[in-house]
């Protein structure tokens, strides 16, 4: 089976990682109906948020909104478009339950590939956390070479500033001592005789 068909009918809910029986029913290959049965009569191990939930009647309008062609209907042209009930949400630890009280071999096939679903999930989500903290430290170093190539380069304006000043400090004065030696030069007298 197919990790990704898995991974796509893990939601978040709760703030937990979950599967819902209707997308359970269908990989094991079972009416949500039955599951939700063999669920009730072994209701001992699935006792705790931790294991199973039922969704709320707002979870499940959001649900339905977000997953409308998604979720399995009753009767395609019949009563009821949707499950008459909230559906039960499975953590992993829920799913891993499952196998216990679903016996048949298909059952097992599948809780082996959900179980591999979630472990790749959950590897998935360290590597990414872990990328998220590399790029949060990259994002500190740029921004601290911003501010010092923004200083380095208001350094350098200052600096050009007083080079610039320099400079016409320097022309000024030579501009003032070429207007003072014509006027200090006596008109030279022609070599020659006389007149």
């Amino acid at each position: 089976m197919d990790i990704q068909i898995i991974q796509n009918k893990i939601y978040e809910i709760r703030g937990r990682r979950v599967m819902l029986d209707f997308d359970l029913a269908n990989l094991y290959q079972v009416e949500t109906k039955r599951l939700k049965e063999s669920v009730r009569r072994n209701i001992e191990r699935f006792e705790g948020e931790d294991f199973m939930f039922e969704l709320s009647e707002e979870e499940y309008n959001v649900l339905k909104d977000r997953l409308r062609s998604q979720i399995a209907s009753l009767e395609i042209d019949g009563k009821g478009k949707y499950p008459k009930y909230s559906p039960f949400a499975f953590t992993e630890e829920g799913v891993a339950m499952l196998s216990g009280v679903l016996r048949s071999s298909v059952a097992v096939q599948v809780n082996r590939a959900i179980m591999r679903a979630f472990v790749a999930m959950n590897n998935y989500l360290i590597q990414v956390s872990q990328y998220s903290a590399e790029l949060a430290e990259l994002r500190s170093r740029l921004l601290l070479v911003e501010r010092e190539v923004r200083e380095n380069l208001e350094a350098m304006n200052d600096l050009s500033e007083d080079v610039r000043r320099d400079f016409d400090t320097v022309f000024e004065a030579i501009g003032a001592l070429s207007v003072k030696l014509p006027e200090a030069r006596k008109p030279a007298q022609k070599i020659g005789f006389k007149k």
